[in-house]
């Protein structure tokens, strides 16, 4: 049986966690259409993330996940080892 969908409160207090952990009030949690579907995670309407909501021996969980394409990474000069 798939997992359930995340309840408005639950969004809620996701959302200020992520927005208080990170430091940015544009932090959104999108709720997922379907249970089982994981929530988007976006700031100022771009999709940065996706968030899951695990249930495992009655403990609740919430699994970010974060693809950062290589491609879209800044040239940086290489860090000077001390």
């Amino acid at each position: 049986m798939p997992p359930a969908k995340m309840t408005d409160v639950e969004i809620a207090r996701v959302q200020a966690y992520l927005r208080a952990t990170f430091g940015n009030e544009k932090i959104t949690v999108e709720p997922p259409e379907k249970a089982g579907q994981s929530a988007e995670i976006t700031i100022g309407g771009e999709m940065i993330a996706t968030i899951h909501r695990d249930v495992d021996e009655g403990e609740v969980s919430y699994a970010l996940h974060m693809v950062i394409l290589e491609e879209d990474l800044p040239q940086v000069a290489p860090a000077r080892r001390r």
